[in-house]
């Protein structure tokens, strides 16, 4: 199950990338973090910002409310996400 932290309605949750994918897509759950695949490179931010807009779009969300909080330069980051709730996170990773 994704592990997410609620507070100042925000959810905090991890985030394992996997750069240079086919396509950007939720790829299920692994060791309490999201699973994301996505068709960027990790050169220059492209990676981060195409994991925003996914995530953004994915939860319904305005873009400038997703925020890599930590782990910018790592495949595992912490994500938060303004006006999300933990269930619509475990929902992209098929966990409800």
């Amino acid at each position: 199950m994704i592990e997410c932290r609620e507070s100042g309605g925000a959810v905090t949750f991890r985030v394992r990338v996997a750069p240079r994918a086919a396509r950007t897509e939720a790829a299920g759950e692994h060791d309490g973090a999201l699973r994301v695949r996505v068709a960027a490179p990790p050169a220059e931010g492209a990676a981060n910002e195409e994991l925003v807009r996914f995530l953004a779009r994915a939860l319904g969300l305005p873009a400038s409310a997703v925020e890599v909080a930590a782990g910018r330069a790592s495949k595992s980051k912490l994500v938060r996400a303004r006006g999300a709730t933990p269930e619509q996170v475990r929902r992209l990773a098929g966990g409800g």
